[in-house]
This record gives structure tokens, C-alpha cells and sequence, in this order.
């Protein structure tokens, strides 16, 4: 209404100084360029005001900081002085992924990051097992999750993770098995104790007779 009550005054104006008809008498004019003017007036006080509650919030909040700042409590922060990883990625939700990482975070991340995530983890999962085919059951649920993933058509982070080879990953889970025996039984062990009654223990037991 205020709008409308400028552009009535401003045509009342330029009717009578053109000598034209007039649509409205003086004073209805003047009271809505007085209303307009008051309506501006508002609004600037409004805004005025506004920015005053910015600049004090703004302020508070520095001063909060200069405060902790004071205190120490941002001494010795994590990546104090360096850029933080993965700030020019161009993956929009890299903070996620990144703090999903750092916290271990389980059950709620995208099958995409899990999957990075158990895939690091996968050889010592499989060492925890005892017999192959429970390392072939292991790799085969893994496999069939990573199968899943990528034929997903929610939309999510793409799925980086590889399949792993069954075979492979088995015989290389039975190379670490025997160098975790290797090692548990020590240099020493290699040969085995002496059996009783072995040659090496007769020709000792004949030495004593012959000094006695």
C-alpha cells in the first residue's frame, strides 16, 4: 500500500503541474507521501537494527574466542600450522568421510566407505579364522557385499573397493599362518628335542661307563 500510495502522490504531482485532471485531492496526496515516508522510515530502523544485532553477536562470538584463545584451549590442536586433509577435494562430503575415518565410526557410514574401511582390515579378520573354508566363507560375504554396492542406485560416494581373488587370498592366509607358527616356535626349535633312546643319547650314556 505504501508503494502504491508514492506512485498516486507522484502522479497527483505530475497531473497538476501538467494542469491535467487530478485523480486526488491534495491533502488525500500528502497523506500518502506521509504515509510512504513513515513506512521508510520503519523499514530503515528495522534494518538498522538488524545490523546492530549482527555487529553484537559478531562481537560476542570474537570475544569468546579471544577468550579460549587466552585460556589455551586451542594449544596443540590436532594439524596446528598445517592444511587440513582433503580441503581441496572436490568430493562434497569429505569431512564426513574423514571424521568417519578418524573416529571409527561403525553403522552409519555409506557401504561405500565401509567397505574401504573392513577391505583394510580384511587380512586380520581372515587371520583370526582357523580352517580355509571359513577364510572362502569370509571372502565370498566380502565379495558379495562389494557386488551389491556398485549396483546400488541410491547415489552415495562410488565404490573404490576391489574383489578379492578366494584362491589367493587363501593361500596368502596359509603363508602368514605358517610364518606366525615359524615364528612362535623360535630357532631353536627347528630341529626338534632329542627322542629318548636316540643315537646321540646311547653313545653319551657309553662315555659316563668308560669314566666311571
Amino acid at each position: 500500500m505504501s508503494e502504491d500510495a508514492a506512485r498516486n502522490a507522484a502522479q497527483y504531482r505530475a497531473d497538476r503541474d501538467a494542469g491535467g485532471p487530478t485523480a486526488y485531492d491534495p491533502d488525500d496526496a500528502d497523506r500518502q507521501v506521509a504515509e510512504f515516508e513513515q513506512a521508510e522510515r520503519e523499514k530503515a530502523l528495522a534494518e538498522r537494527r538488524r545490523r546492530d544485532r549482527a555487529a553484537t553477536k559478531h562481537l560476542w562470538v570474537e570475544r569468546q574466542i579471544q577468550q579460549a584463545m587466552e585460556r589455551g584451549e586451542f594449544d596443540d590442536l590436532p594439524l596446528a600450522g598445517r592444511p587440513i586433509p582433503g580441503i581441496d577435494s572436490r568430493d562434497p562430503d569429505w569431512w564426513v568421510k574423514n571424521l568417519i575415518e578418524r573416529e571409527q565410526i561403525t553403522g552409519v557410514a555409506p557401504e561405500a566407505i565401509q567397505l574401504r574401511k573392513d577391505d583394510a582390515v580384511l587380512d586380520a579378520r581372515l587371520d583370526e579364522l582357523f580352517t580355509a573354508d571359513e577364510v572362502r566363507a569370509a571372502l565370498d560375504e566380502f565379495n558379495a557385499r562389494v557386488v551389491a554396492a556398485r549396483r546400488q542406485l541410491t547415489g552415495g560416494p562410488p565404490v573404490v573397493t576391489p574383489l578379492r581373488d578366494v584362491e589367493h587370498e587363501v593361500a596368502a592366509w596359509r603363508a602368514r599362518r605358517a610364518a606366525r607358527v615359524a615364528r612362535a616356535k623360535g630357532p631353536g626349535d627347528a630341529a626338534g628335542p632329542t627322542a629318548p633312546g636316540a643315537p646321540g643319547e646311547a653313545r653319551a650314556r657309553r662315555r659316563w661307563w668308560r669314566r666311571a
